[in-house]
């Protein structure tokens, strides 16, 4: 099973971290289509997407992973089983939002890659999940580490809500916001349907880390 895991986890990271450069490339090429002058504002923006960042997480911990399966025969450190709890849920968390709220709307990313879009909203999630289940070396969790896997969503939500009206997209003039759900300007009903869907994703996320938990807990070491 190591072996095949070593393998499975490198060959996961890449092909996340693959997507990301040809999505961002794409990107890149489309703001110069455009005739876009602040490319740096455009790329704090493109690093902005709760999915990029996922994606690079879960490209990381998966590398690391590898590393550790070669080095390691028995449970994974417990500072490794909390990274993987959290990056298992915040990509899961991606696929989820994603294929509920997201698939065919088009993004403020600049044109997107087919194929990079499936891969980070579809294939990499599947990849860790499947990960986060059948791995060797998993260690048992306590439901302590729920209140460590929603630190990061809450600062992404914060960071992204502050700095939607202070930065205005070139092309439209509008504030900038990656998902049209978190647009106050856009939404139906304003803050009020804003704060619906971060209320929402945030039981989404919540749930989903319980249940990751949930299963460190059934087969795994105890240490």
């Amino acid at each position: 099973m190591r072996p095949v895991f070593i393998a499975f986890r490198a060959a996961g990271g890449v092909l996340a971290i693959v997507a990301i450069v040809v999505q961002l490339q794409m990107s890149i090429q489309s703001w110069s289509d455009q005739g876009v002058q602040d490319v740096g504002t455009k790329l704090v923006n493109f690093f902005s997407f709760f999915t990029i960042q996922s994606n690079i997480a879960t490209a990381v911990t998966l590398l690391i992973g590898a590393g550790i399966l070669i080095r390691s025969r028995v449970t994974e450190p417990r500072w490794y089983a909390v990274l993987r709890a959290c990056v298992t849920t915040y990509i899961v968390t991606t696929g989820i939002v994603y294929n509920l709220l997201l698939r065919g709307i088009e993004l403020p990313q600049g044109t997107t890659v087919p194929w990079t879009n499936e891969v980070l909203h579809v294939v990499v999630p599947i990849v860790m999940l499947v990960d986060w289940l059948l791995a060797p070396g998993r260690r048992r969790l306590t439901f302590r580490v729920v209140g460590v896997i929603v630190i990061y969503p809450i600062v992404w939500a914060a960071y992204t809500m502050v700095r939607g009206p202070l930065v205005q997209d070139e092309l439209t003039g509008e504030n900038w916001y990656p998902y049209p759900f978190l647009n106050p300007d856009t939404s139906a009903n304003g803050y009020l349907s804003v704060i619906f869907y971060v209320l929402l994703i945030a039981v989404i996320i919540g749930a989903v880390g319980t249940g990751i938990v949930a299963i460190s807990r059934v087969g795994a070491r105890r240490r």
